[in-house]
C-alpha cells in the first residue's frame, strides 16, 4: 500500500517595494516559517502585481496608450519588468536570510487588488497576507486600499499586517 501524500495548504503573500509589504513578508516569515517550525506548515508563494503601462497623460488628459509615441509602451513595460525583478530579488534575499526555501516567486500583470484575489483562486491559497499602509477612512476612500479590497473579495482567510507603530 502506497503512503498517502498530504498536500500543504498554500499561503500567498502580496509583495511590492513598499516598506509595508516587506514588513508583512518579514512578519509572516517570523511567525509561520521560523526555524522552530520544521517542516513549514504552508507552501509559500510570493506574488507581485506588475502594473500594465496603459495610462498616459497629454494635453487631452489621461487615457489608454494609443501608440502616439512609438516605443513608449515598450520602454514603460521594460522599466516595470526591471522593477518587478528588483522586488523579487529583495524578497528572495529576505527569505534566504531566514533560511526559508522552496518559495515560489510569481509576477503577474494587472491591478494588485485583482491579481491578489485571482491568485488566491489560481493557486488554491488558504491564506492571503498583505501589508497595510494604515490609511484612515478618508485616504482609504480616495486612494483605494488593496488590503481593504482583498479583505472583502478574497475567497480565503486574509491576514492584514499593519505597520509597526513609531516608537
Amino acid at each position: 500500500m502506497a503512503a498517502a501524500t498530504t498536500k500543504k495548504p498554500v499561503m500567498l503573500i502580496g509583495i511590492d517595494d513598499s516598506e509595508y509589504a516587506i514588513g508583512a513578508l518579514e512578519w509572516t516569515l517570523n511567525h509561520f516559517f521560523s526555524s522552530t517550525i520544521n517542516p513549514p506548515l504552508f507552501k509559500l508563494i510570493l506574488l507581485h502585481a506588475k502594473p500594465i503601462p496603459e495610462i498616459y497623460l497629454d494635453i487631452s488628459g489621461p487615457g489608454m496608450f494609443m501608440g502616439s509615441a512609438p516605443g513608449l509602451y515598450q520602454v514603460l513595460d521594460q522599466n516595470l519588468k526591471k522593477k518587478a525583478g528588483r522586488i523579487m530579488e529583495k524578497a528572495k534575499e529576505i527569505c534566504a536570510s531566514r533560511s526559508v526555501r522552496n518559495v515560489e516567486f510569481v509576477v503577474e500583470e494587472g491591478d494588485a487588488r485583482n491579481v491578489l484575489c485571482e491568485g488566491v483562486n489560481k493557486y488554491g491559497a488558504s491564506m492571503l497576507v498583505v501589508g497595510s499602509h494604515g490609511y484612515g477612512a478618508i485616504k482609504r476612500a480616495l486612494l483605494g486600499s488593496v488590503s481593504d479590497y482583498c479583505a472583502h473579495h478574497a475567497q480565503c482567510t486574509i491576514t492584514i499586517v499593519k505597520p509597526k507603530p513609531n516608537t
